[in-house]
């Protein structure tokens, strides 16, 4: 008899699991497709810049002490720790899911029930001692410890939790990215400075230039050897030049206070070399194989846990279409009077019970969600796809970008010197009355032009090599 029972209980089961898994949707089959083109010019070197610590990477003194107090006090930093504490708190959440939850439970009531009722009329017929019938109204009081847990069958805390851990490791790689771009900000930055310092210098040694010039032509209006327009337009170029320096020290005050706000501090003199900024010479850089980028890349590695978290979404949401097992479990004291919770064992209370749960009609809104976090996988899938294209292709213009420069900047410098010599020359010519004053002022304007190219020329050479450091995944180590 106790066997034929037992069967029974087994195949209802079953026809209860039958009925809620039946068509049960499938998840998506998302592939990785992590293929990189084996090199991003001629060079097959594997050598690779990015793993160099960025302390030794940038070697201005000045520098580094700016970079080290924005690790320190930067805001955006700062709050993407924060992240990564919240997610670190989201995986002990996910953890208390899977284990089991223990309660204590402390309770007083009254029940008055109806006397025309079962339960009335049995307590107004009871006697709890001889001659001492049930009190009414009933007072009850309970102290009892309750445990619940759910039996996880098809893994569905498990890969939430798992879930949760890919999200935290995420935030670390997206801390290491914020960090990475921190570093390139602050050094491009800091070499805009300097840039903006030495066109100041330029610009200032030209108006110097420019007032030699005004004096001479003074003294030759003074000799009818040119009008008072030749003077006015001398002036006028002072004038300009005057006007352009004050327009550079603007910029210079704004980048100042750009870099105070990367290092979270008020405005204050930002420390920096001094000196000729067109004589320093970048970095060399070795870009090492594309295939490193996955790696060495932290958006790369958060795109690719932020898949993984979306898989396990998609199994989480696929398990609810299965029933659940609950396990619950009661055990304490339980009196309608104080002093009888110590009258053992009649006030001990107990029980034991299982709940299987599962969604047998209407189910839209689990075909919804499942629904949902297959897209949001694929929407996941597509993310880190465009990731890594986006990081071949950083890289890949910067290296063209570096050598471009390069070939830029030593034209810049022959323009530069040639611009020079057109100075000292039309000047001369000028003197003997075989030049018009007009080809001095044009000369200096383009000499100044060049000039100040060449030290932006120089600068986004520099922010190149910085950008190239970054977009290989340098500097977070």
């Amino acid at each position: 008899m106790y066997k034929i029972i037992k069967y029974k209980y087994v195949a209802l089961l079953s026809a209860f699991m039958a009925a809620t898994s039946c068509k049960v949707p499938n998840l998506v089959n998302v592939k990785n497709n992590t293929a990189l083109p084996k090199r991003y010019n001629e060079s097959a070197d594997s050598a690779n810049t990015a793993n160099q610590q960025w302390r030794t990477f940038f070697t201005d003194p000045s520098l580094v002490a700016l970079i080290d107090t924005a690790l320190q006090n930067n805001q955006e930093l700062l709050m993407t720790l924060q992240e990564v504490e919240i997610a670190k708190n989201d995986i002990r959440a996910k953890t208390g899911d899977i284990l089991p939850s223990l309660n204590g439970r402390l309770g007083v009531g009254l029940e008055k029930v109806g006397r025309y009722t079962s339960s009335g009329a049995g307590d107004a017929t009871t006697d709890i001692e001889p001659g001492k019938k049930t009190p009414d109204p009933l007072p009850d009081y309970t102290g009892a410890i309750d445990a619940r847990w759910e039996a996880d069958i098809w893994k569905k805390l498990h890969n939430a939790k798992k879930a949760a851990v890919a999200r935290y490791l995420g935030t670390i790689e997206g801390k290491n990215f914020v960090l990475s771009s921190l570093i390139a900000e602050v050094a491009n930055s800091y070499y805009e400075l300097l840039a903006l310092d030495n066109q100041l210098m330029i610009v200032q040694q030209n108006i110097s230039l420019q007032n030699n010039s005004l004096e001479i032509i003074k003294v030759q209006k003074e000799a009818s050897r040119v009008t008072e327009l030749a003077v006015q337009q001398f002036q006028a170029e002072v004038y300009n030049s005057k006007s352009l320096a004050f327009s550079i020290r603007q910029q210079i005050k704004e980048t100042e206070n750009k870099i105070n706000f990367l290092l979270g501090r008020y405005p204050q003199q930002i420390v920096r070399e001094a000196g000729n900024f067109v004589n320093l010479n970048p970095a060399l850089l070795k870009q090492g194989l594309p295939s490193q980028l996955l790696e060495n890349r932290p958006d790369i590695k958060q795109a690719e846990l932020a898949l993984e978290a979306a898989k396990l979404d998609a199994k989480v949401a696929r398990a609810e279409f299965f029933p659940s097992l609950e396990i619950g479990a009661s055990v304490g004291l339980q009196a309608f009077k104080p002093t009888y919770l110590t009258k053992l064992p009649e006030s001990i209370l107990y029980s034991l019970a299982g709940d299987l749960a599962g969604p047998l009609i209407n189910k839209n809104a689990i075909r919804a969600e499942f629904a949902s976090a297959n897209a949001r996988q694929l929407q996941a899938l597509y993310n880190y796809q465009k990731v890594i294209l986006n990081a071949y292709f950083e890289v890949a213009n910067q290296v063209s970008n570096i050598d471009n420069l390069s070939k830029s900047y030593d034209l810049k410098q022959l323009e530069v010197n040639t611009l020079m010599k057109s100075v000292d020359i039309s000047s001369d010519l000028f003197n003997a009355a075989r030049a018009d004053y007009l080809e001095v002022l044009t000369a200096q304007r383009d000499a100044l032009s060049a000039k100040l190219e060449l030290v932006e020329t120089k600068k986004s050479q520099f922010n190149a090599v910085v950008n190239m450091y970054k977009e290989l995944g340098g500097g977070w180590k």
